[in-house]
């Protein structure tokens, strides 16, 4: 099964669920999962929890448990929020490169699932009638405690972009064409090293070339461990094909450690 995560806390997450219903045919089953009803279209689940979803390590055991059902993937809608206040649309997956400060566990990565992070930038995009920022964001939060692949697909960065229908339908519609496309798609994999927390460069290179990300480590975690290098290369559903450098972005030592490992692991080192 494909799951949708939502959570009743997240005014963004609300109105994501409510244009899925809405618009992509799911009907209200007679399950529940955290005292919430399940709503079901074919292989895709949408459920909802009542706390702030960034907390939800094992949430895959949790569904298992709940359900009866193991998922596959895991898609989180959810809110993201800046002192900016920039609107946008972003996607990333979770985990902490140091001390987790909100969610999951120090020094722990989510599994990525790169081709359905590109998959989502590609759609936002061509959906962005609203003007809004697409991007990835870096590698960031929790859960990292899960054991399937997932991804965070947010609405930003305010509560007057949280609530707008527009974000709501595209960030819909770009959940349900993922779920329905991302096993069948075929990209060139990639950890992402160095830039700020919307990585630019990152996301114009996923736009404009067949790179997939991963994880992505900016500048401001840097100096990355070997550990958490190689970590990053691992948890991943799909095989690491390359590491991507924004060189300027980048502390030395790390863009340093990243052309050693790519050498030592046969990956394809690219510099930007």
């Amino acid at each position: 099964m494909k799951v949708i995560m939502t959570t009743k806390v997240d005014k963004a997450s609300m109105n994501i669920r409510e244009k899925l219903i809405e618009n992509f045919g799911f009907t209200e089953t007679e399950l529940t999962f955290d005292g919430n009803p399940v709503y079901r279209r074919g292989d895709a689940l949408i459920l909802t929890t009542n706390g702030e979803m960034i907390y939800y390590d094992e949430l895959d055991k949790s569904v298992e448990r709940q359900l009866k059902v193991r998922p596959e993937i895991i898609a989180f809608a959810s809110r993201h929020s800046s002192k900016q206040k920039l609107p946008a649309l972003t996607t990333h997956v979770t985990g902490n490169w140091g001390k987790a400060m909100y969610g999951g566990k120090d020094g722990s990565l989510a599994i990525a699932e790169p081709n359905a992070m590109k998959l989502a930038l590609l759609k936002m995009n061509e959906l962005n009638d609203l003007n809004w920022t697409v991007c990835y964001e870096a590698t960031h939060h929790g859960p990292s405690e899960l054991s399937v692949p997932s991804f965070f697909i947010e609405i930003g960065s305010s509560e007057e972009e949280w609530v707008n229908d527009r974000a709501g339908e595209i960030i819909a519609e770009t959940i349900n064409y993922v779920l329905n496309n991302y096993e069948r798609a075929d990209f060139k994999v990639a950890v992402g090293i160095g830039g700020g927390h919307y990585a630019p460069k990152q996301t114009k290179r996923a736009l404009e070339s067949d790179l997939a990300f991963g994880h992505i480590a900016p500048k401001y975690t840097h100096p990355v461990s070997r550990k958490m290098l190689l970590k990053a290369i691992e948890r991943s559903s799909l095989d690491v094909e390359a590491i991507y450098v924004d060189w300027k972005g980048s502390r030395g030592e790390t863009r340093q450690l990243a052309r050693k490992l790519a050498e030592e692991l046969g990956l394809e080192f690219i510099k930007d």
